[in-house]
């Protein structure tokens, strides 16, 4: 598959009397993106914010991030099986929105909600504060249950990032990149001298608020498969979760996942690019057991020489993280696990709920429990009412002049997974 993937940069976002983008300004028709989010009966109140980097502007419950990409030339649309047709995507044309995102906030679905400060020590934390950021607020209709609320959420922000990206479909991008992997046997002949390297990515499956969707299937409900890299571009995953906001894979995440993208920028130099398994992140013992049995076959099966793997969530998925490292060492092929650490305020504790000794090429994302003290804001997007319950909250984190303490828990993608964050640590 071959993609072109445009990059239309966008300096700023204003409201305007009708959606486009101009020199560089994307004018957003505040009216009529409510319009379209109130579509949905769920919703009883939704308004539209701007938030800009540098702004004292705190965004707090945030649910999700999503980039707005547009499909314009090619089969399929932006995230099928969820707003377009069951059609395989990764291939053509398409143009992202590259320096803003469209975030989704409003009453609480899941404890597990996050923060995005816009500047102060918060911001330094998460990527989301130096984008241009279009803010959902959605309030759910009374005596909505909690799945139907998150779904509506969900579909709000996807719908919103849509209606943006079309703005760009008839726009020159400022750049160009270009992503292709071809069919497994021609891929592997290509580079014949080269190592066959793939990445295994995890998905958070584990219900209860915690899953991830693929070409609109739940992803408990798969087993693992091949995807050809550039279809994540288009949106085939998307996220559809509430684990912890630090390690949380937003749908932004996964559009501009960076183990991808450093794959391809090292393929056919260093290495040969073969593929994505995906797999899931399962509760119970048998399930584990089968999907890291499968991930690990898939493995062997591609003739792999080595591999990267991606873990969301912390505990229960380590577990996962940990079969699927050592089943694919046991198979002859190395490995290298990314993942975060739940070490304790002084981390001093245990980083990971599992370990074996196969494991010995780690990337962490640092340690979640740190503390952090975050100033009052001049403007909060969304509600302060849940900081003390979200996690990495606590009784008292919420002060009486608006600053907060909490840990790094509690802010976006902070100590992501796929290492689209700025901490790490150095073993000696």
């Amino acid at each position: 598959m071959r993609l072109e993937l445009g990059h239309v940069n966008i300096s700023d976002v204003q409201f305007g009397e009708e959606t486009k983008i101009e020199n560089g300004v994307l004018y957003v028709n505040k009216e009529e993106l409510i319009s379209l989010i109130k579509e949905d009966e769920n919703l009883k109140e939704v308004d539209v914010e701007i938030a800009r980097p540098g702004e004292s502007v705190r965004i707090t419950p945030v649910k999700d991030v999503i980039e707005p990409r547009v499909k314009v030339e090619g089969p399929g649309e932006i995230f099928p099986g969820v707003l377009g047709k069951v059609e395989t995507v990764g291939s053509g044309k398409t143009y992202a929105l590259k320096g803003c995102a469209v975030v989704t906030t409003g009453k609480i679905v899941g404890f597990q909600e996050g923060i995005i400060d816009m500047t102060g020590p918060g911001a330094e934390y998460t990527p989301f504060s130096k984008l241009n950021n279009v803010v959902l607020i959605c309030q759910p209709v009374d005596g909505l249950k909690q799945h139907d609320h998150e779904r509506s959420v969900r579909f709000a922000g996807l719908k919103a990032a849509k209606y943006l990206a079309e703005a760009a479909r008839n726009v020159t991008p400022d750049k160009v990149e270009v992503f292709e992997t071809l069919p497994l046997l021609e891929q592997l002949n290509q580079y014949p001298d080269l190592p066959k390297v793939a990445y295994v990515q995890m998905l958070q499956s584990q219900g209860l608020l915690h899953d991830t969707y693929v070409y609109g299937v739940d992803a408990k409900q798969i087993v693992p498969t091949i995807l050809y890299p550039t279809e994540i571009m288009d949106g085939a995953i998307i996220s559809g979760n509430c684990v912890s906001a630090c390690d949380k894979n937003t749908t932004y995440h996964h559009l501009n996942n960076p183990v991808v993208e450093d794959l391809y920028a090292k393929h056919g130099k260093e290495l040969n690019f073969v593929g994505v398994i995906i797999t899931n992140e399962n509760v119970y013992l048998a399930d584990k057991e089968r999907s890291s049995n499968w991930t690990a076959k898939l493995a062997e099966y591609l003739g792999l020489d080595g591999v990267i793997i991606s873990q969301e969530g912390f505990g229960n998925p380590d577990t996962d993280l940990i079969m699927n490292c050592k089943k694919i060492e046991q198979k002859g092929i190395k490995t290298v696990i990314i993942t975060d650490e739940y070490a304790g305020r002084d981390g001093s504790s245990q980083s990971l709920a599992d370990a074996d000794p196969l494991a010995n090429a780690v990337v962490t994302g640092g340690n979640a429990n740190e503390i952090i003290e975050l100033p009052p804001m001049d403007k909060v997007i969304g509600s302060l009412e849940y900081v003390d319950t979200i996690a990495g909250g606590f009784d008292g984190s919420l002060k009486e002049d608006g600053s907060i303490t909490v840990e790094l828990q509690a802010i976006t993608g902070a100590t992501n997974e796929l290492g689209f964050n700025k901490m790490s640590a150095r073993g000696y």
